[in-house]
């Protein structure tokens, strides 16, 4: 193997660490979200084990950066942010669109229509999530409330609440999501009017 090529995967490992601790994820959760069992995730953490490109993708997926930042990659001197979109087994199209590790992160859902006969299965995690209908219509389970979102609707909840969201069978949906961490919520923020002067 080239040094530059042995040198680059080495440093891989601690990346990968940094990446997890960053965002507060253990290991058994990561191997949950990427396919990668814990075992092998911490051997990747450690260097005991170089990754695969197979391994690469979903880390860098989940960490929310691109492989170039993950291997550390030289910069092109392109400002761009290049969106990669990921699609889902279920025919879902996820966009991200930050890239920055941990805080909130940014997603775009597209969503095939649904089977409003099919029973959603709830679940559960840590954090908040912030959501805007841009298109269609969002089925939404939130704990005992079955909810329909519109274009221009916007929900926040804690994902802690067992929940399910997709879309009906009128048709597809487009949605934002903005997911963070348990503790940080998204808020609109507005500003205030200015007071009237007398004339």
């Amino acid at each position: 193997m080239e040094p530059d090529l042995d040198q680059t995967l080495d440093a891989v490992g601690p990346r990968l660490k940094r990446l997890r601790l960053r965002r507060e994820v253990t290991l058994a959760d990561l191997a949950a979200q990427t396919g990668i069992s814990a075992s092998t995730l911490s051997r990747l953490e450690s260097g005991l084990r170089r990754p695969t490109l197979e391994q690469l993708l979903p880390l860098a997926r989940v960490h929310g950066v691109t492989l170039d930042e993950l291997v550390d990659a030289p910069p092109t001197g392109d400002p761009r942010v290049h969106l990669r979109p990921v699609a889902c087994e279920n025919g879902a199209v996820v966009l991200p669109l930050t890239r920055r590790p941990g805080g909130i992160q940014a997603y775009k859902f597209i969503l095939p229509t649904g089977d409003d006969d099919k029973t959603p299965q709830l679940r559960t995690h840590e954090g908040f999530d912030w959501t805007y209908v841009l298109n269609g219509t969002l089925r939404l389970i939130l704990g005992e409330h079955d909810l329909r979102l519109k274009p221009g609707e916007a929900a926040e909840f804690d994902t802690r609440t067992p929940h399910w969201f997709g879309a009906t069978g009128a048709g597809p949906v487009e949605f934002l999501s903005l997911i963070g961490r348990q503790g940080e919520r998204a808020h609109i923020r507005a500003k205030p009017k200015r007071p009237e002067r007398d004339h």
